[in-house]
């Protein structure tokens, strides 16, 4: 459920990096979010 979430950000963030240049903040902190549920999932070690 983890890596789901955290793959939908990701392909959110591409989105809004391509055809919204202007909400950079927003795309970035996306970003941020996926990047920290990847490493908490990988920390973790437990199956969801």
């Amino acid at each position: 459920m983890l890596w789901t979430i955290a793959v939908v950000i990701l392909v959110l963030w591409l989105l809004g990096f391509t055809l919204l240049p202007a909400a950079g903040s927003l795309i970035h902190i996306l970003l941020v979010i996926a990047v920290i549920l990847v490493v908490m999932q990988l920390v973790s070690g437990k199956k969801l």
